[in-house]
């Protein structure tokens, strides 16, 4: 792997029985490089970012993120990774804080550091005066942003994003594209 990348993928292919989902896909994603994977539906973005991410295991191929190869050093790709699937991972009767605080110890945060973390984070995502209120209560536009905050907990390297942006309002979309960009000039 090329120092320069964050991510590499050679031939990566995934088969579901006789279904080909992904087929022997190639590309690089260099450090600090915000990069957008694009097709249509069924084309395997998802399975895809599930490979890259230790959710699934790769039929052929190979990958490595952050510098680890994901079939034999997958557990410390993953330290490295945040993960933003397309559906919440929220706890809807949780309130915003509990959640992050709960991401925090998934992730081995340690303790006295996961206060400041969730605080700083929900500030950022225009959440902190929302931190008590529970989630299910919060449109999906703040959903959203709060399921970025939690995938950033842990201070990954890389962030795999599923569809960031679908289903939201033009407004709440826009928010998420310049928190994006913020984060990757940070």
């Amino acid at each position: 792997m090329s120092p320069e990348n964050a991510v590499e993928v050679s031939n990566l292919t995934k088969y579901y029985g006789d279904l080909l989902a992904v087929d022997h896909v190639n590309f690089e994603v260099r450090k600090g490089e915000i990069f957008g994977f694009l097709g249509p539906n069924g084309a395997g973005k998802t399975t895809t970012i599930r490979m890259l991410t230790g959710q699934t295991r790769p039929t052929l191929g190979m990958a490595a993120v952050a510098g680890f190869d994901i079939t034999h050093q997958l557990n410390k790709a993953k330290e490295r990774v945040g993960v933003v699937p397309e559906v919440s991972n929220l706890y809807d009767e949780m309130s915003a804080w509990d959640n992050l605080i709960f991401a925090a110890q998934l992730y081995g945060v340690p303790k006295n550091e996961r206060d400041k973390r969730a605080k700083e984070l929900l500030e950022l995502f225009g959440l902190h005066e929302r931190r008590r209120d529970h989630v299910g209560d919060f449109s999906k536009g703040m959903k959203r942003r709060l399921t970025i905050a939690a995938a950033l907990i842990h201070k990954p390297d890389i962030l795999f994003l599923d569809e960031p942006t679908s289903g939201l309002d033009v407004q709440s979309s826009r928010m998420i594209r310049n928190l994006i960009k913020q984060l990757n000039e940070s």
